[in-house]
Order: C-alpha cells, then sequence, then structure tokens
C-alpha cells in the first residue's frame, strides 16, 4: 500500500506540518499522521522544566496538564478509572479519603453545569494529583501506581491522560466513509481556556529532548489508537526513509532558528 505524501512546503510556512495518509485495509477509513510530531523528539518533562498550564509559570507546583482535572470521553472511561481508583493505597494517593466516601465507595467524578463529566478537583488541581511533600513523590497517583505494579499508565488513567499529547480526531463523510487524524494536541484543542496557558509543551523547544521519536517511545498509545496492523504499516513508511527527509517540528526550528532540511 503507497501512503500519499502532500508536496513541499512553501519556504514562508514555518508551522508546516507533514501529513502521510493511508488506506485502511480491513476498513473504509483513511488514516492521517502527523508525520512532523511523529518523528520529533518531543518527551514529557513532568517536574522537570513543565511551567504547568496555569496563567503564569508555575513549575514549583508540579501540576503539568493537571491543574483542571480530566474530561472522561465515555462510560467505559470512567468504569475504568473507578476500578483503578479502588485499588489504590493511602500510601499510593494523596487524596485517597477525598476520593472514597466512609462506606468505600469511589467519588472521583462529577458532572459540569455544562454536562461534561470530570473527575473532581482537590486544592486546585486533579484529586489523582499527588502533590510536593507526598511520600510516593509528586505526580498521577494512577501513573505511579501503573509503573509500580508494572503496567501501562493507560490501563488505568483517563484517555486524555495517556493520549496527550497525542490526539485522534475521527470524522465521516455523505457516503459513511471515515477519516481519522492522529495529530499533536494543541492549545486551540483545549478550548477557550488554552489560550490563556502561558506555557504549553508542544510548543516548548525543552520538551523536545526525547531519547527517541515519538513514535517509537509512545507506541503502546499508538497502538491502543489505531491498531497493530495500522501502527506497522506508519512504521514501515517512516522507516523507508532517511531521518534527516522528515520534516523539522516547529518549535525544533525556533531553537535553530532555520531548518537544516532544506
Amino acid at each position: 500500500m503507497t501512503p500519499k505524501k502532500p508536496a513541499d512546503p512553501p519556504a514562508d510556512a514555518p508551522d508546516y506540518r507533514e501529513i502521510v495518509s493511508f488506506e485502511d485495509p480491513e476498513e473504509d477509513r483513511t488514516w492521517q499522521f502527523d508525520v512532523t510530531f511523529l518523528t520529533s523528539r518531543w518527551t514529557c518533562i513532568f517536574g522537570q522544566g513543565c511551567q504547568g498550564v496555569l496563567t503564569g509559570p508555575a513549575p514549583e507546583l508540579v501540576q503539568g496538564c493537571c491543574s483542571y482535572g480530566a474530561h472522561f470521553t465515555d462510560d467505559e472511561d470512567v468504569s475504568r478509572v473507578e476500578e483503578a481508583a479502588a485499588t489504590l493505597t493511602a500510601s499510593e494517593w494523596q487524596f485517597i479519603e477525598k476520593g472514597r466516601t466512609k462506606t468505600g465507595k469511589i467519588r472521583v467524578i462529577k458532572v459540569t453545569k455544562d454536562g461534561e463529566t470530570v473527575t473532581r478537583q482537590v486544592e486546585d488541581a486533579c484529586i489523582f494529583l499527588n502533590r510536593p511533600g507526598f511520600a510516593a513523590g509528586a505526580g498521577c497517583a494512577l501513573h505511579q501506581a501503573a509503573l509500580r505494579q508494572q503496567r501501562r499508565p493507560l490501563d488505568l488513567k483517563p484517555n486524555v491522560c495517556w493520549q496527550l499529547p497525542l490526539r485522534r480526531e475521527d470524522s465521516t463523510d455523505s457516503t459513511g466513509h471515515v477519516t481519522s487524524r492522529v495529530i499533536q494536541w494543541d492549545r486551540k484543542h483545549w478550548g477557550d481556556g488554552g489560550s490563556e496557558f502561558h506555557w504549553w509543551c508542544t510548543e516548548a523547544p525543552e520538551a523536545f529532548s526525547g531519547e527517541g521519536a515519538v513514535y517509537q517511545t509512545m507506541r503502546d498509545e499508538i497502538v491502543h489508537m489505531v491498531g497493530e496492523h495500522v501502527y506497522s504499516m506508519l512504521v514501515a513508511y517512516l522507516r523507508s526513509r532517511p531521518a534527516r527527509s522528515f520534516t523539522p517540528h516547529p518549535a525544533t526550528r525556533v531553537r535553530i532558528g532555520r531548518n537544516p532540511h532544506r
């Protein structure tokens, strides 16, 4: 199967993204991938320079993108997180007493006035976020528990949390054909509030310092989003090209001041 590659970008398009598309061999679906992001060296720098998503820099809070809680995608997402929360202990979860009733019932979600189901907030951040000074360390209690249990964080965390900063968007045309896009999560995807963030990691050069490309370091997450076969198609295509043939990520281009691949 031959992937479709767009024409070369114009010289005055600093935010150009290279997108590659594949036809799904098993479904009436086209997959589109943001190759520019997937081949970048982005990595999560939570607690290592992440300034958070408040209106000003707040690295000392070590909140990352957990300041506003997580929006659930469906009932299955809610059930998985509630089941995971029920397994946490007081040594793993700082706010366990606020996350359970005296009878042991899990109470970690709420429905907003707009009808959205989200994790509750405690002390101005997600109820699952352990704060600096907690014995288990700062960070998501679900994420930390997964690592201790040698499990994948995506098996315990809300969908939006394990996917970030990846995003899958599906659209269906009048014939029923589905187009699924796997792209980076930008400020705009947070809604109006995203424009108020003082800092966002996919724009920050310091976050592009990982050991490998995103499609390698986030393999489990991408496979969960698109399936093993489609992921294999993507990897085969990416490995068929010289590494320096990919369009550099805009954040990297800001850092080096030029595009060395042109």
